[in-house]
């Protein structure tokens, strides 16, 4: 198991994925106001929920077909078999929390750690953890 104590939190994970939840705090720098730039593309779970807390900033959500905003503050459900993506959609920064399965936790950690970026690769990480990758925003 990933330690039990992390402080601070920032860029590090508390807790695994052989455990039964984890938590870690992210950050996106924001960019150019316009189309989203998305932190997460458009995906779906479909047997885990996920949640965030932004701390700092703001982030946006398309759940479903609703788009959601969630200034500093806030916390986002993303119930299992909504699909989603999420974004900074201002200039500065964002900070928030996000709580996960282990399940989503190990998709992440392939996702970062894949050296085939191709289309067919995502969609079968996405698969082999029980979500879907979809096209479109």
């Amino acid at each position: 198991m990933a330690e039990t104590v992390a402080a601070p939190l920032a860029g590090r994970t508390l807790g695994d994925s052989d455990g039964t939840f984890a938590i870690a705090e992210w950050a996106d720098a924001g960019g150019p106001v316009g189309a989203p730039q998305l932190i997460a593309p458009p995906h779906v779970h479909h047997h885990e929920d996920e949640a965030w807390y932004v701390l700092e900033g703001t982030l946006k959500f398309r759940l479903g077909d609703r788009e959601v905003e969630a200034p500093a503050g806030s916390a986002v459900l993303g119930p299992r078999g909504v699909p989603r993506p999420f974004w900074n959609p201002g200039p500065g920064p964002a900070r928030y929390l996000v709580v996960m399965a282990p399940n989503t936790l190990r998709l992440i950690e392939e996702l970062h750690t894949e050296s085939d970026p191709s289309l067919e690769r995502m969609q079968a990480l996405f698969r082999k953890h029980g979500a879907e990758l979809l096209a479109g925003p």
